[in-house]
C-alpha cells in the first residue's frame, strides 16, 4: 500500500472538508447579515376560526429569522394561554397580539364558561348580594328560604344553604375580564372610576353544573323566589356541612315553649278541619 498516496488523499480530504465547512459558515453569516438571526415564533398549527379559544393543539414553536418576525408576535404558547382568536387564522401564520383577545364583553360570555357547567342568572336585591358589593370572579354560597306548609305552619319554614363555592361570572352586564383590577397598571379612564361604577345591577350570573342548574330553577319555581347569596374568601374551598336552620334554632333556650305551642295549635286545627 502507497503510504504517500494515502497520506495525501486524506489531507485532500480534509482540506476539502475544511473549505465546505468555511463555505457553510459564509453563508450562514451572510444569511444572518441578512435576514437575522434565527428566532422562536407561535404559528398557526391548523386554520383557526374567528372566536375559537386558542390552545397547544392548534399552535406550535417554530424558529424563523428575525427579520420574517411579524410585528406583535408571540414567542411562548404559555403566552397564548386562555386566549380567544378575533379573526381567523391559517395554517402556517404567525399569531400576532392584534389577532386574539382575552374572553370579555366582546367575545361574550359563552367563552368564559367552564366546559362541564352552564351560566345562569338569578334576580337579586342589595340586601341578597352584600350590599352588591359581589363582583365578578368572586365565590358565593346560595341560600333559599323554603316553606313547605305554605304559611300554615311556622314549624315548617326552613332556610338551607343548597349550593357552595360557586362561581360568579357577571354582576349585570360586567364580565369576570371586563371589570378593572385594582392594584394593576390600567388606563387613565379606568383608574378614575369610582368602585360603584360596577354595583349597580340586579342579576347575577351564577356558573353551575347542569344539575345544580336544576336544583336553582325548582327553586324558584316552586319555592318562594327568596335566594340570598353569602360571599366567601375565593380561597376558601372546603364545603360546610349544614342542615336547615328552622325557628326553634332561631329561638334557642324557647324552642321547646314554640314546639308546644305549634303541636297544640296543629291539633286544634285538625280537629275543626274535620
Amino acid at each position: 500500500m502507497n503510504t504517500r498516496a494515502l497520506t495525501l488523499a486524506l489531507v485532500i480530504a480534509g482540506f476539502a472538508m475544511m473549505m465546505v465547512y468555511t463555505y457553510i459558515d459564509d453563508q450562514k453569516a451572510a444569511m444572518v447579515k441578512d435576514y437575522g438571526t434565527q428566532s422562536s415564533v407561535i404559528v398557526a398549527k391548523v386554520d383557526i376560526q374567528e372566536l375559537d379559544l386558542i390552545d397547544d393543539s392548534k399552535v406550535e414553536v417554530k424558529t424563523v429569522p428575525e427579520n420574517f418576525l411579524a410585528p406583535g408576535h408571540f414567542k411562548s404558547i404559555k403566552d397564548l394561554e386562555n386566549t380567544i382568536a378575533t379573526v381567523p387564522i391559517i395554517k402556517g401564520e404567525q399569531i400576532t397580539k392584534p389577532r386574539v383577545t382575552y374572553p370579555g364583553i366582546k367575545t361574550g360570555l359563552s367563552r368564559q364558561v367552564s366546559v362541564g357547567k352552564r351560566a345562569v342568572a338569578i334576580n337579586i336585591t342589595e340586601r341578597d348580594a352584600v350590599g352588591r358589593l359581589i363582583k365578578p370572579g368572586d365565590r358565593v354560597d346560595v341560600l333559599t328560604a323554603i316553606d313547605i306548609s305554605q304559611g300554615a305552619r311556622k314549624d315548617l319554614q326552613k332556610t338551607r344553604t343548597i349550593l357552595q363555592d360557586v362561581l360568579v361570572l357577571s354582576t349585570g352586564m360586567s364580565m369576570t375580564n371586563s371589570i378593572p383590577i385594582y392594584g394593576v397598571e390600567t388606563p387613565k379612564v379606568i383608574r378614575t372610576m369610582n368602585l360603584n361604577t360596577y354595583s349597580s345591577y340586579s342579576t347575577i350570573t351564577l356558573e353551575l353544573d347542569p344539575y345544580d342548574v336544576q336544583k336553582l330553577s325548582f327553586i324558584q319555581a316552586y319555592g318562594n323566589g327568596s335566594l340570598s347569596l353569602s360571599l366567601r374568601n375565593n380561597a376558601d374551598k372546603e364545603p360546610v356541612r349544614l342542615r336547615a336552620t328552622q325557628i326553634y334554632d332561631v329561638l334557642g333556650e324557647d324552642a321547646s315553649e314554640a314546639k308546644s305551642y305549634f303541636s297544640e295549635k296543629y291539633i286544634k286545627e285538625s280537629k275543626n278541619a274535620q
